[in-house]
């Protein structure tokens, strides 16, 4: 199925019902009165968080929503029908903003949470709700509200505690092979993800943290340049970002160095709030150094960097140093949780 992150829909809420205007007609009873009685409600557009959904393919063809409008007002103080409400089921992760008045309208992160898109109209008040000791015919009533009308922007932010960051080809979707079940493509020769993976990473039992790969970014991504830029957004809720670093690129001109340097500069540009996540750096791909300048090689391209975070040398493929990396990573989530009372 392919992963849609992005959908703009319409909601329509319904119409109340008209109150109705009658009097009571029955033999041996004069003058009975009004009787009228009120309009139904229209219904109410909602969206609910589903844990079971994880993209939102079907906002993409099913663009306009309709609840249907209340029923009118009948005779014999018979108040109308309320219109059933509507329920739209999204992934828990969606953020849901009203695209011309450009206000968060709900922000979705748990599950069976739910928010109102679109409220129903009230229905109108019979002609039973004018009766007055001067006026015992009355002959108002009032029309029903319209239901709320809104053009919606949904946006999936996957929720993750670890982000994957680096070029193509860097080996992110190696890495999360390597230490969840998560299965993304992977090959020989150079290309990138197409879409987002989440990958659980089990250190023991009871000790878990989720970890989620984007596209590659490249050189020009914050201008629109390749994928990454659309993905970017699966980030923003992470706890920690790891910048992938390839160490032995397949190009021999490529730089490492100006390579993370590159990524890093288009992080800030898309948002200084992501660029000040705390990030640490990956250097992958340790397999393809001679095991006599390894340790010489990361050092020289630490110093380079002029990197003071948490730096880490790994191999995806191979595995050496990934246990080590995760146990750091579920130590430093214990401790932002414990942090944050979550």
């Amino acid at each position: 199925m392919k992963f849609i992150d992005e959908a703009v829909i319409e909601v329509f809420a319904g119409k109340g019902g008209n109150g109705a205007v009658s009097f009571r007609r029955e033999k041996y009873i004069p003058r009975g009165g009004p009787d009228g009685g009120d309009g139904g409600r229209g219904g109410s557009i909602f969206a609910i968080a589903d844990r079971n959904i994880n993209t939102l393919i079907d906002y993409r063809f099913a663009r306009l929503h309709r609840a249907k409008d209340g029923e009118r007002g009948g005779s014999s103080q018979c108040n109308g029908a309320g219109a059933d409400d509507v329920y739209l089921r999204v992934p828990v992760g969606t953020v849901i903003n009203d695209s011309e008045a450009g206000e968060l309208i709900a922000d979705l992160s748990q599950h069976e949470q739910v928010a109102l898109l679109a409220k129903g109209g009230r229905g109108g008040m019979g002609n039973i709700n004018f009766k007055t000791s001067i006026n015992r015919a009355p002959r108002q009533s009032t029309p029903a509200e319209p239901g709320e009308h809104r053009k919606l922007k949904l946006e999936l932010k996957i929720l993750a505690d670890i982000g994957l960051l680096g070029l193509p080809n860097a080996g992110k979707s190696t890495f999360i092979r390597a230490v969840s079940s998560a299965r993304p493509k992977v090959a020989d020769y150079p290309f990138t993800t197409l879409q987002p993976h989440l990958g659980v990473v089990r250190v023991d039992t009871n000790r878990s943290f989720v970890i989620a790969d984007i596209p590659g970014l490249i050189e020009g991504a914050a201008e629109g340049a390749g994928l990454g830029h659309q993905f970017l957004r699966h980030l923003q809720r992470t706890h920690l970002l790891l910048h992938l670093v390839d160490i032995a690129p397949f190009d021999p001109d490529s730089d490492p160095v100006k390579d993370a340097k590159a990524i890093a500069l288009e992080l800030k540009k898309y948002d200084e709030t992501l660029y000040e996540k705390p990030r640490w750096l990956i250097v992958n791909k340790i397999d393809l150094l001679d095991s006599k300048v390894q340790a010489k090689t990361v050092e020289k391209f630490i110093k380079a960097m002029r990197w003071k975070g948490p730096h880490f040398a790994i191999s995806a493929m191979t595995g050496d140093g990934c246990r080590e990396l995760c146990f750091e990573i579920m130590k430093f989530i214990e401790k932002t949780r414990q942090e944050s009372g979550t």
